[in-house]
């Protein structure tokens, strides 16, 4: 018997933008079909005209394709299983309703809103979980159809129900929790298959798409675990044989421990938000994966070709995954630490040009200047849109040193080597990092003074703060003549302070 083709999908509905959980079920789904060389189809679940977001399918595309992800059927690439969006599948989910309708297996049902929800008022107020109750209980076939004619004539539009088998147990064994079962009791009663608009919800269209598009694996998160048993039931409906299904843990704050939640404002959680900032694709793909995956060994970056090799459902993680931002940083740094230099100069010009800190044209000059200071601070980026705040010396004037700094030059040996190194300076023939390095060694040895207290003063003197990043390359970019202006202005404030 030949081996069982693997077919799985990724279903976003278009409501938004494409967050952290979504993203990782797109990976693990698209990391699954490479590694067993089947089929990932991408699949818009729209049918919930209210919730959708001009241009959200768009823009989910966009950021999977970004993030390294391509799928083999789709709205964009056909197939044959297509439609590829819920929405122009309409006449696929009537066929299979009226199915259920003539084997008796569904109805339409006239409860309105208010009767239902009096219903579960009353159910609350007896201490009874809320649940729908059949509304032609102990009817004949004739009063139902009197009842259904009474409710059409007034105007009433009706939804499609379910029935629900009574003592029925379904069950199915999870690649990631392994057995679940449910009784039918704890379904809610019988549930609705399409709404009073005529299109399906979610729970039935899921089922249809699935067995027509003959996927054959499903990994999505923890919060779809009480939808299978009702999709179970429209499955055993329609005598199809389910898929096996996988649902993954979920993501946690790794500060609050509490479920990654949209209204979590602490964490960022949308991947436009990283793309923004300045994230390397490679790096987030890289972490979302271990969200709840555990690949083998102790290493933690990995290529994608790594990942399609090494991916195996049964390491999916039955532990919450915590989203650590610092982690996410970390990974993004060892990322730019390899990246290719002109990726991180597109990414930080981008950066430096929205914080109007560069001109939308720079001339080829200045473009050069922005190389060379990407170039110094690529070691220490997490993501390059820090470059806007750890470059600001090379954007500002500080007028004012901070106390720390003024501090630090009230020593008795800072003068000496600030006035020495203003000198040296004038002798050196080319205001060249190496250059300027010679002329701190020409102070060093014409003061006698060496160490921090050689090097603090002259980068406060120089740069107007304590941090930076390797002092002649920064002053070489700074550039002659505002070095000289920071020196001068240095000495005069030490001396209006009586240093």
């Amino acid at each position: 018997m030949a081996k069982e083709k693997i077919r799985v999908r990724y279903a976003p509905s278009p409501t938004g933008h494409l967050h952290i959980g979504n993203a990782r079920t797109a990976l693990f789904n698209y990391l699954f079909a490479r590694h067993n060389k089947g089929t990932f189809v991408l699949r818009i679940e729209d049918t919930d005209q209210k919730r959708n977001v001009k241009g959200g399918s768009k823009s989910q595309m966009e950021n999977l394709h970004w993030l390294g992800i391509d799928w083999d059927e789709g709205p964009d690439k056909g197939g044959d299983y297509g439609p590829y969006r819920q929405s122009e599948r309409k006449d696929i989910y009537n066929k299979y309703i009226k199915q259920l309708i003539d084997e008796g297996k569904a109805y339409y049902s006239y409860k309105t809103e208010e009767e239902l929800e009096a219903q579960r008022e009353e159910q609350r107020a007896m201490g009874i979980a809320p649940h729908y109750t059949y509304e032609y209980e102990g009817m004949t076939a004739d009063e139902i159809k009197k009842a259904q004619d009474e409710a059409k004539a007034k105007g009433l539009k009706p939804v499609v129900r379910i029935h629900i088998p009574e003592m029925e147990t379904y069950e199915w064994d999870d690649i990631v929790k392994g057995h679940l079962s449910f009784e039918s009791d704890t379904i809610g009663g019988d549930f609705v298959i399409q709404k009073r608009d005529g299109m399906p919800t979610y729970n039935f269209a899921v089922v249809v798409d699935d067995h027509l598009m003959k996927i054959t694996h499903v990994l999505r998160g923890d919060d779809h675990v009480s939808n299978t048993p009702k999709q179970l039931v429209v499955y055993e409906a329609l005598g199809w044989k389910p898929p096996k299904f996988g649902h993954m843990t979920l993501i946690i704050n790794a500060t609050t421990g509490k479920k990654l939640s949209k209204r979590d404002e602490s964490v960022l959680q949308f991947i436009e938000q990283y793309r923004d900032l300045g994230y390397l694709p490679d790096a987030m793909f890289n972490f979302i994966t271990l969200l709840g995956w555990s690949p083998k060994g102790e290493s933690e970056i990995f290529s994608k070709r790594e990942f399609i090799k090494q991916f195996d459902p049964s390491r999916l993680s039955k532990s919450p995954a915590a989203f650590d931002q610092k982690k996410l940083e970390w990974v993004n740094n060892q990322y730019i630490k390899k990246a290719d230099r002109d990726t991180l100069l597109d990414l930080a010009l981008n950066n430096l040009q929205e914080a109007g800190l560069v001109d939308e044209h720079p001339t080829p000059e200045k473009m050069e200047w922005v190389r060379q200071l990407v170039n110094i601070y690529s070691v220490q980026m997490s993501y390059t849109k820090q470059i806007v705040d750890m470059a600001k010396i090379f954007f500002t004037d500080a007028e004012n040193l901070s106390d720390e700094e003024l501090e630090e030059i009230k020593k008795d040996d800072a003068r000496p080597v600030i006035e020495e190194f203003k000198k040296q300076l004038d002798l050196i023939p080319r205001f060249t990092s190496v250059q300027i390095m010679n002329a701190i060694q020409a102070t060093r040895r014409a003061t006698g003074i060496k160490g921090r207290k050689l090097f603090m003063p002259i980068r406060i003197a120089t740069t107007r703060s304590m941090v930076g990043p390797g002092i002649g390359e920064a002053m070489e970019l700074l550039g002659k003549e505002k070095v000289i202006k920071h020196l001068d202005l240095t000495l005069k404030q030490m001396e209006e302070n009586g240093l």
